[in-house]
């Protein structure tokens, strides 16, 4: 595994999915694949300027349905988690500006989690299963991404 991977791992991802007790090893590497085919594991804006934000490739839409539809409606101890784990204060403003994906790799991390949370199929357990999961829940069937690219983004970390 490249350095810069096994920092976004080590650094972001593990110690983020652990403060939302949402981690594991399945959790991990979804999250890392997640990030290594949506934005290389390195870009914070969309390449070609569309609206996807952070390293997990989010968009402000996305994250304002997490709040308005999961987050304040049902999950106030996950706000709590939320908070903790993106080592992030969010003063007056909650919920927080989508932007905040673009600057705190934990909270982007923490945001890409709960959308996955909230699908009811259980985390695959294999490459493959991973690959139709992130497809189907996370990039959505309309979307550019395709599970080869997430094995490929995945095999070559």
């Amino acid at each position: 595994m490249k350095e810069q991977n096994r920092d976004l791992l080590e650094w972001v991802i593990r110690p983020t999915l652990h403060a939302l007790d949402m981690g594991g090893e399945r959790a991990e590497t979804l999250m890392l694949a997640t990030a290594l085919v949506e934005s290389g594991g390195r870009h914070t804006r969309q390449i070609g300027g569309g609206p996807a934000l952070g390293l997990w490739q989010m968009e402000p839409e996305t994250h304002d349905d997490i709040y308005t539809h999961y987050l304040l409606l049902h999950r106030q101890d996950l706000q709590t988690k939320l908070k903790k784990a993106s080592l992030y204060v969010f003063g007056g403003s909650f919920p927080p500006a989508a932007n905040l994906l673009l600057y705190n790799p934990r909270y982007a991390c923490a945001m890409a989690r709960l959308k996955y949370w909230r699908v009811s199929q259980p985390l695959p357990e294999t490459l493959d299963g991973m690959a139709r999961y992130w497809k189907t829940y996370y990039n959505t069937p309309k979307g550019a991404g395709t599970e080869d690219k997430f094995r490929t983004a995945w095999n070559n970390r």
